[in-house]
């Protein structure tokens, strides 16, 4: 099967090395990269199967700028919310394609271990189920594959983990114990679902692979770049130089920011990640520890 990854950075070379154990995979970005079967932007768009593996924010862009419909079936691997216009991405991908077109690729997956041939489980959301399941027979047995038909719940979990992941980096980096982690976090699913439950989310998707199971990973370990970040918002570092430091993209930092706004615009209870956007905008972390704590709804 011909498919082409566009977005060549970490996750987008991880998902190319997987999918070329099996299939003619090529890869390509706006920047020209030295890797084998690199193709230009427009060779890639006469493929029948494509995975982004864009930025988020600047997925819109890219999209008016460079995408031309020829049909092509779509496996969505960027994670986030679009914050310039306060929409999910399949709100943004469906103004260029069909909905029939779409599919999103969920769960926990760091790109590192996807590298190493490291067994991992994946989520393929689509409205069409015969979509789900071509892309899913893409990848090799060590990726466990399973097929949801949730497509915003899986694009939730999969922006809402990475603002729970600077959180909790932000607990590890004050030392607040493993307890204080593990209610974070299991306090942050809860968050997650009521967020989701708002936009037609379903709950099993939340209890999964694309909820649970991303989240436990991205907000336990030094390999998620979002943890990183709040681990070193603990430290006192400010956040342009905690992004210049990191030299990759955290998407949870502007998801943050419009988890925050959408929240705030629909009546959302959103605790954590109302006091996260407030510490990225630099509101002491001890203090909003201190509001967090003072919080007793459930």
């Amino acid at each position: 099967m011909s498919i082409a990854v566009i977005g060549a950075g970490k996750w987008g070379s991880a998902l190319y090395h997987s999918l070329s154990k099996n299939n003619r995979c090529y890869i390509s970005s706006l920047k020209k990269r030295d890797i084998e079967n690199f193709i230009s932007i427009d060779e890639a768009l006469d493929n029948e199967f494509l995975v982004f593996a864009l930025s988020t924010q600047g997925l819109f862009e890219w999209l008016k700028s460079n995408f031309k419909n020829k049909g092509q079936k779509i496996l969505l691997a960027s994670k986030g919310v679009d914050y310039a216009n306060l929409k999910f991405l399949d709100e943004i991908l469906l103004n260029f394609i069909s909905k029939e077109q779409l599919c999103v690729l969920s769960g926990p997956s760091f790109a590192a271990e996807v590298m190493q041939d490291l067994p991992c489980a994946l989520v393929f959301s689509a409205f069409d189920e015969n979509l789900s399941k071509e892309f899913s027979s893409f990848f090799p047995d060590y990726i466990k594959t399973y097929i949801s038909c949730d497509v915003k719940g899986a694009e939730i979990c999969g922006a809402y983990k990475n603002v729970i992941a600077i959180a909790s980096g932000i607990s590890d980096g004050l030392k607040l114990g493993n307890n204080a982690r593990a209610s974070l976090i299991a306090r942050g699913l809860v968050e997650m679902h009521r967020f989701g439950k708002a936009f037609g989310a379903k709950d099993e998707t939340f209890l999964g692979l694309s909820g649970a199971g991303d989240l436990f990973l991205s907000a336990s370990s030094s390999l998620s770049r979002n943890y990183r970040v709040g681990f070193m918002l603990a430290q006192g570092k400010n956040l342009d130089e905690i992004l210049l430091e990191l030299k990759e993209v955290a998407e949870g930092v502007v998801t943050a920011f419009a988890i925050d706004k959408i929240s705030e615009k629909n009546n959302i209870y959103t605790p954590i990640a109302r006091e996260l956007s407030l510490i990225l905008r630099g509101k002491d972390v001890n203090l909003s520890l201190k509001d967090l704590l003072r919080q007793n709804k459930c």
